[in-house]
């Protein structure tokens, strides 16, 4: 870690070794992947006894199955024996078998069986024919894995992320849609483009009609904060990067939110929303001042989701949210957008096996339900992400990120010049990571910086 010290890494600065150097990638298969703790698959995918989810990140593979009593499990993909391999993709197994000769182990990563046991004689410890298990968490919805058996618990790992999204019971969230694209670009190319707002202004530039755009941006321990400056939290409105226009009808900005999420996102909100939404056309007029129209907003929202018997978070209360923020990038390759409460956007990101130069990259569309009212979701998986049919939004972000990627090859270009307030997390990402694989443990605790005042004017 000689050459890649903490001290590399400025606010405004992010050298692009990080993102283009086989060595960087090197380090982070010996000193991230196996000792941090990682998302690997949804608690919803393995919800019945045998059901499993097989997890690859670079040479590692490991198996996430439920066991008869409901409890999770979590083993290296890899026979004792020889190295086979013994599982892919996911399904359901009393028992999972080498393919080769055939050794079996139980769910819980045990053998059950060596053929021919008795050759061995003493040279085989029991200890030696069983699968390495790896430890296990669950939190979110989601179940996260770590391979270092010293690591730190998860709960403390997670935090203080953990203790300002906990009200919002994102485990009771199901998904609406899961794709997997693979991205040309470093995964961590593809992580800092979903991590800042930054790029709206430009990127999304169809949004800036109903949004007070300009961000803010915080180091949480070793996670990132990501929202926006609007003083009501709510970034709605017309951003003032666009000329001056008097739009009497503050309703109007809320009536485009709900078009361009629902065609441009398919995601972040439920069609109950959206539908109640629309309620403000008649219980509402052009004359009722926006905070009343913002209240009853949520009013609508809130009361659809009761009726429809998904519930609402019960001790979420304003203040927490706007504590909260808009976005998390949750250490190292997590990246969610909660702000809508009972619909949720998630991402994880992470190299395409062996390969520094491509993403594989997971988007979760996540959305609260009535119990036994969960649809049935095919997980889709596109070697181009062209094929995908994605809305707007996600295609606009696609479209740029791979040309990041190249450009920072050019001998021109040094460095990623993060902006100190609005991409701080960028570079905050890029510190911890280094200090986190110079440590090579979690057990570091990091206090959350303080908030960069926004300049006055902006």
């Amino acid at each position: 870690m000689s050459n890649y010290s903490p001290q590399d890494v400025r606010d405004d600065w992010v050298p692009k070794g990080d993102y283009l150097d086989r060595a960087f990638h090197d380090l982070e298969k010996e000193f991230l992947w196996p000792k941090v703790w990682q998302i690997a698959c949804r608690e919803d995918e393995i919800t019945s006894a045998g059901d499993y989810v097989v997890y690859d990140i670079v040479d590692d593979s490991i198996i996430v199955s439920r066991g008869s009593d409901g409890s999770i499990h979590a083993s290296h993909n890899v026979c004792p024996h020889r190295g086979t391999r013994l599982a892919d993709g996911r399904g359901n197994a009393n028992q999972f078998v080498c393919p080769f000769h055939g050794w079996r182990f139980g769910r819980d990563g045990k053998n059950v069986k060596v053929i021919d046991r008795q050759d061995w004689g003493e040279c085989l410890a029991k200890e030696d024919t069983d699968l390495v298990t790896v430890q296990v968490g669950t939190w979110g919805g989601f179940v996260w894995i770590n391979m270092d058996p010293g690591c730190q618990p998860l709960d403390a790992f997670l935090e203080p992320m953990k203790s300002k999204c906990e009200l919002f019971e994102f485990d009771k969230l199901h998904p609406v849609w899961h794709k997997t694209l693979v991205i040309d670009a470093n995964w961590k190319t593809t992580l800092t483009a979903f991590t800042e707002f930054y790029h709206v202004q430009t990127t999304h530039a169809q949004m800036l009609t109903y949004t007070q755009d300009y961000s803010i941006s915080r180091a949480m321990g070793r996670h990132g904060w990501m929202s926006y400056a609007a003083s009501s939290g709510m970034p709605l409105g017309r951003s003032s990067r666009l000329p001056p226009k008097d739009i009497p009808d503050f309703r109007e900005y809320l009536f485009e939110y709900a078009d361009q999420f629902k065609n441009d996102l398919a995601a972040m909100q439920t069609d109950r929303a959206y539908q109640a939404t629309q309620r403000l056309r008649e219980e509402t007029t052009a004359e009722t001042p926006p905070e009343e129209v913002l209240n009853k907003w949520g009013q609508f929202i809130y009361e659809a989701a009761v009726e429809s018997g998904a519930g609402w978070p019960a001790e979420l209360t304003p203040e927490y949210m706007a504590e909260s923020g808009f976005d998390w990038h949750t250490f190292p390759n997590t990246v969610f957008l909660h702000a809508a409460v009972e619909a949720v956007l998630w991402y994880r990101l992470r190299p395409c096996d062996d390969d520094h130069t491509k993403t594989l990259m997971d988007v979760w569309s996540l959305e609260r339900f009535a119990p036994g009212a969960e649809p049935k979701v095919e997980h889709e998986f596109y070697e181009d992400w062209h094929d995908a049919d994605l809305p707007l939004i996600y295609r606009q972000d696609m479209e740029n990120i791979p040309l990041v990627q190249r450009g920072m090859k050019s001998s021109a270009f040094k460095a990623n010049r993060t902006n100190p307030v609005q991409e701080r997390a960028v570079s905050h990402f890029h510190r911890i990571l280094r200090r986190f694989m110079e440590n090579s443990h979690a057990d570091d605790a990091l206090e959350p910086e303080t908030l960069v005042e926004i300049p006055k004017g902006s």
